[in-house]
């Protein structure tokens, strides 16, 4: 068996080209042009790298992009005032703290202090206890891109067993959520699985990982899910993106877990791509619901 190569790049590109429309559409409505301000404080290369893609994203979108860029020796009060000054701005739709920040910040205090209706990576306790409730405001970006890349296929998860490895809460709980869910963004076929969470001290890892139909790795640690623990068919979604010398891998031992799974994501070009898709939808549903308060 040679699994499906499951394309993030070619269903990111036409996700972003229908946020073009909705954007489009949106301001012919009458309503403002999507603002999303990213704020990066330090000169971290990799978050220079990811601040850098989704402000190009924007602009190709129609969704005004800015990035706030603050020295590393930024405090927790001039970041606080910053982010207090964004939630204050109407012209501001959505609001992006880059992490990781410096050690001397509580990212979780600078997180919380964002807007709820601004918080467009769905990271605030308002928006996380609505996601658990079922009616979200906004969903996470990674996990509804792999909701999206799933329907994108036809690769359903209704009544399935899916193994979830790693217990974030950027990824790892809000995606078993959500794959939970009696219903969903695309739908009650891509909700309604049985999910089970695994993690570092899961007994017999392997074992698990051989029952799931649909395997979601999101643990940080490369080429940790080999070919032979997956079962035969199952689709595997890699979430991971680890530097190995020269090369960026995945979770998953991808060579070997292909030659075995019905589906499998790439890394690079999996889910990657479809978490800035996200973001930019995220930033639009928060434009319009700008646009219906107001009226």
């Amino acid at each position: 068996m040679t699994a499906l190569i499951l394309d993030g790049k070619a269903t990111g590109e036409a996700l972003r080209a229908a946020i073009a429309e909705d954007v489009k559409s949106l301001i012919a409505a009458g309503g403002p042009t999507p603002s999303l301000v990213a704020v990066l404080v330090g000169e971290d290369p990799a978050s220079q790298v990811y601040v850098r893609n989704k402000h190009r994203a924007c602009q190709q979108a129609g969704i005004a992009g800015d990035v706030r860029r603050l020295p590393a020796e930024t405090t927790q009060e001039e970041l606080l005032k910053v982010i207090g000054e964004l939630n204050a701005d109407d012209a501001v739709h959505g609001i992006l703290v880059q992490l990781p920040l410096p050690p001397s910040i509580d990212a979780r205090a600078v997180l919380d202090a964002i807007d709820p209706a601004k918080d467009v990576d769905a990271f605030s306790p308002v928006n996380v206890g609505l996601l658990v409730q079922g009616r979200p405001r906004f969903l996470p970006c990674t996990p509804r891109g792999i909701v999206e890349l799933l329907s994108n296929y036809g690769l359903k998860s209704a009544g399935k067993h899916v193994v979830v490895i790693g217990r974030s809460d950027i990824v790892g709980k809000p995606i078993a959520m959500m794959m939970a869910a009696s219903d969903g963004c695309c739908g009650p076929d891509y909700a309604n699985a049985t999910v089970t969470i695994a993690h570092s001290r899961t007994q017999d890892l392997a074992r698990l990982v051989g029952t799931a139909d649909i395997v979601i790795a999101a643990v940080g640690k490369a080429k940790m899910v080999q070919g032979d623990w997956i079962k035969p068919g199952a689709v595997v979604i890699d979430v991971g993106i680890n530097r190995v010398g020269e090369l960026l891998v995945g979770d998953v031992d991808y060579e070997a877990a292909s030659l075995v799974a019905s589906a499998i994501t790439p890394v690079p070009g999996g889910v990657g791509p479809l978490t800035i898709a996200m973001l930019l939808r995220n930033t639009v549903t928060a434009a319009a619901a700008r646009l219906r308060s107001s009226v």
